[in-house]
């Protein structure tokens, strides 16, 4: 691969300066969008090199910037107001691909927004950074400075008739403003809750204008494609899907960390080869392979190609492709407790099965930990993960939270009967 997304800047090395960023071709993708292609050109350009989002669902970010209404030719109004919103609010347990690309290659992303600023006629750009992420907005406002003093960002991009402001936007921090209308709601200051759909918000979103709102790693795909072209990134990936992607491991695994590799990746590949395996002592029960809100799979999985087909297939999702791994040693039960605790406080209340059905989750489960519960508890639970799962809430946070319970209750069962057959007991799974 010509140019990895992180630059394999080292741990200890500050960040990516615009001086750096530019030895290695930063900006070039820019100057080719703006010099060479219409709008609508670069929308097809990222389309046709079948570049899905990176934050979890994997809508085709092309075809998404497809959909926001373009002026013609012939309207009276040819500059509409349009925004370009980056999703940068990270709070997924077990997720923190973004945060390394905020802080060691913030040009990549100032790029991207650029471009994709550019291909939806956006002069106005917000970056809705995660209000923790105090590193990462100190790097992305001094990489804006740069890019701003050279005419990367500002009136005129590269002496064009095009324009474009970019602003940082701290978050108060809740889980919520990781859903895109949610997010849009608190960039209005408003409350951050969900709004019905539709309109969707690439034609009213941020203050009722057509809105795309994209993840920080998406966009850091985009220089890449625009600068070396569609074939060269298609080939990157290794099955179906196109491109490379940062996956990442945590638990107990002897390495856990970050790495570009190829789409289609197999699991044992990212788990052994990269993460080193398990650590001594250790086997594993089973992991979740994109992050909290997702379902386990077990190590039968383990060759799953990590694709958003073939993860689904194997009945998961690959969610934002940061794998947490269960081991031997640590109850599944628990494990689920301490997530649907979270989900419960991060919930915004603004459904009823959102707001009641989680917290009643949570009570189900400390019942079952602490010797309190009940066989036809594990029935309750499952009718849960019915009641809270899609199409049922205002937004995916509960069916979210819903995908790790219902693994487990369908993997780990004896693990909860064992709680309500032997009472209290502190157990080790194995």
């Amino acid at each position: 691969m010509d140019r990895p997304l992180t630059q394999n800047i080292k741990a200890d090395r500050p960040f990516a300066t615009l001086s750096d960023y530019l030895k290695t071709g930063g900006y070039q993708g820019l100057a080719h969008a703006i010099n060479n292609l219409q709008p609508k050109e670069v929308q097809q350009w990222v389309r046709d090199a079948g570049l899905r989002g990176r934050g979890g669902a994997g809508f085709n970010t092309g075809l998404k910037w497809s959909l926001v209404p373009m002026p013609e030719p012939n309207d009276a109004d040819r500059n509409p107001t349009h925004y370009l919103v980056v999703n940068g609010d990270e709070m997924e347990p077990g997720t923190f691909k973004d945060r390394l690309l905020l802080e060691k290659d913030p040009h990549q992303l100032l790029e991207g927004i650029a471009i994709a600023a550019y291909a939806i006629q956006a002069q106005t750009a917000y970056i809705f950074l995660r209000g923790e992420y105090h590193l990462a907005a100190e790097r992305l406002t001094h990489a804006l400075e740069e890019a701003r003093t050279q005419g990367y960002v500002g009136e005129h991009l590269l002496h064009s008739d095009f324009s474009l402001q970019i602003h940082l936007h701290t978050s108060a921090g809740r889980y919520i403003c990781g859903e895109e209308s949610a997010l849009l709601n608190a960039l209005e200051g408003k409350r951050a809750t969900p709004r019905p759909k539709p309109p969707f918000a690439v034609v009213s979103g941020l203050w009722g204008k057509p809105t795309v709102v994209n993840n920080v790693e998406t966009l850091c795909n985009v220089p890449h494609i625009l600068h070396y072209g569609v074939e060269w990134y298609r080939s990157l990936g290794r099955g179906e899907d196109k491109g490379t992607k940062l996956f990442g491991a945590s638990g107990r695994v002897k390495r856990p960390g970050l790495w570009e590799l190829p789409m289609g990746t197999p699991i044992r590949e990212i788990l052994e080869d990269h993460a080193g395996g398990m650590q001594d002592g250790y086997k594993m029960r089973g992991f979740l392979p994109g992050g909290a809100s997702t379902d386990f799979l077990l190590p039968e999985h383990l060759d799953v190609p990590m694709e958003y087909d073939a993860v689904a297939k194997a009945g998961s999702r690959m969610g934002t492709g940061t794998i947490i791994v269960l081991d031997d040693q640590t109850c599944p039960v628990q494990m689920v407790l301490n997530l649907e605790q979270f989900f419960a406080q991060e919930s915004c209340g603004w459904c009823t099965p959102c707001r009641d059905g989680l917290p009643w989750t949570v009570t189900l489960l400390k019942d079952i930990i602490e010797g309190r519960g009940r066989l036809e508890d594990l029935d309750t639970l499952a009718g849960l993960t019915r009641m809270l799962g899609p199409g049922n809430t205002f937004c995916a946070l509960a069916p979210g939270a819903m995908e790790p319970l219902q693994s487990a209750l369908k993997y780990f069962r004896a693990d909860f009967e064992r709680y309500i057959c032997c009472g209290n007991t502190i157990l080790e799974s194995g």
